[in-house]
């Protein structure tokens, strides 16, 4: 009898002593000081597990970032890409990189081996948005289903009040449930929230959106100071990223939208929306939050016929 064919061992994760001494300090930095999202985290903490086995696998353990060469660099990409979508590949390596820049400011590299590395091209995609019918239809689904007695009031205008700041102000949902009550300028109209590596910036957030937080604080919540948060569950703790996701699934079916919807598409709305009446493309690069203004451009390409339009009334050439 031939001898059954074993599987391949899986090359273990990082040991206890290398997490503590390489990635631990990493994370407590980017947690606490960039305050980066739990998913960022996440998703580094994947790459880094992810290149630790690649290293026990290739016999390379032992050696130091910075002693790792170009050529063993590509080798891992190529080797990775097999394993991970192109964007994916391009979120650890970006990880990756981060990590050894960290390490590099603290003098216990001499250089990033990361920096450079040839990575497969991204493909362009566009992002998905609801149109102003859509949204006006999702908005609408608390209020439908409070009259038909499918919610109670206290959900019903949470709910609503978390989509309405979602595109109202064109938050990501991190910032949402991190939202405090003592952030809101209600004279104003504003929240001043804290983004992606703890950059602040002012958030107008709409009439509509004022309005209905100013419902909600005033018949439904029981903490309204400057620490409490603006959202929260039926134990009047804070609302959590996956409770937003689960809750407006409920509206996208009551609405017959498509499920795969996500929070992050009512703030790619809110640009759409935003730019199709002609909004300067810098301000809303403000109002996102966005570092470069090649991440806003990306919603230039549903303003083409807003452009369009505007060119056939004013030349005279049209």
């Amino acid at each position: 009898m031939s001898k059954p064919t074993s599987k391949p061992e899986t090359p273990p994760s990082p040991p206890e002593a290398v997490i503590a001494e390489w990635w631990q300090p990493f994370a407590d930095y980017l947690a606490k000081e960039r305050r980066y999202s739990p998913y960022t985290l996440r998703n580094y903490r994947q790459a880094f597990d992810d290149f630790h086995r690649w290293l026990a696998s290739a016999g390379l353990v032992g050696r130091r970032f910075d002693e790792l060469s170009v050529r063993e660099v590509r080798d891992f990409v190529i080797e990775a890409q097999r394993r991970y979508g192109r964007r994916t590949l391009h979120n650890h390596v970006s990880g990756l990189r981060a990590l050894a820049k960290f390490w590099v400011r603290r003098e216990r590299l001499r250089r990033n081996p990361f920096v450079g590395v040839p990575l497969p091209k991204l493909e362009k995609r566009l992002p998905q948005f609801l149109t102003e019918e859509q949204m006006r239809r999702l908005l609408g689904g608390p209020q439908r289903l409070l009259e038909t007695q499918g919610i109670d009031a206290f959900t019903a205008w949470r709910d609503r009040l978390a989509m309405e700041l979602l595109y109202g102000g064109g938050l990501r949902v991190s910032e949402l449930v991190g939202l405090n009550y003592g952030a809101i300028d209600f004279q104003g109209g504003v929240a001043r929230v804290l983004g992606k590596g703890r950059k602040e910036r002012l958030c107008p957030l709409g009439r509509v959106a004022m309005a209905v937080l100013a419902k909600f604080r005033q018949e439904h919540a029981l903490e309204t100071g400057p620490a409490a948060p603006v959202l929260v569950n039926t134990r009047h703790t804070r609302l959590g990223v996956r409770e937003v996701q689960l809750l407006l699934k409920r509206y996208l079916a009551l609405a017959e939208l498509p499920q795969e919807l996500t929070p992050h598409k009512l703030r790619h709305s809110y640009a759409t929306h935003l730019l199709n009446a002609g909004a300067d493309l810098r301000l809303v690069q403000e109002l996102l939050g966005h570092a470069q203004l090649a991440t806003t451009q990306i919603y230039t390409h549903v303003s083409v016929a807003r452009l369009q339009e505007v060119y056939a009334k004013a030349h005279p050439r049209a």
